[in-house]
């Protein structure tokens, strides 16, 4: 049966910013593959404001979070494995979810771009190819 992981996640993301609030998610940013700013880890766990207002480019996959953000003024690309997401939740009320910490020696590095969709998620502007919706074959009798 597939991880309910990353479901949950994206089902917490969508229901904490319908509500008006702040998704935060929780990171333990000591697991491989995740790429993060190291300066703004503490204890091994940083809290990243995925919120639409603070990103941009959200893409949630059966595998992995990523998104870009700016700290401090610099622009990074962030990427987290799920593996390594320990907890979504509401900054305004605490409500949300905690995950227990997974066994990462079974997991393959997969870091597919399968997407999980999501209506609230809409393509980059930049991503979008001026040949969408027309097809590239052409019908040959």
């Amino acid at each position: 049966m597939l991880s309910n992981k990353p479901y949950l996640v994206r089902a917490f993301y969508e229901w904490i910013t319908d509500s008006g609030c702040t998704p935060l998610l929780v990171v333990d940013a000591t697991l491989p593959r995740c790429n993060v700013p190291q300066q703004f880890v503490e204890n091994g766990e940083i809290i990243l404001n995925v919120s639409k207002r603070a990103i941009r480019d959200l893409k949630m996959s059966a595998n992995l979070v990523e998104f870009k953000a700016s700290f401090s003024g610099i622009a990074h690309l962030i990427s987290v494995p799920m593996y390594a997401v320990t907890a979504i939740y509401a900054e305004e009320n605490n409500q949300g979810m905690d995950f227990e910490p997974e066994d990462i020696s079974n997991i393959k590095d997969n870091t597919s771009t399968d997407f999980i969709p999501s209506p609230s998620m809409k393509p980059d502007s930049d991503n979008i190819s001026p040949n969408k919706g027309k097809g590239h074959l052409k019908l040959v009798e």
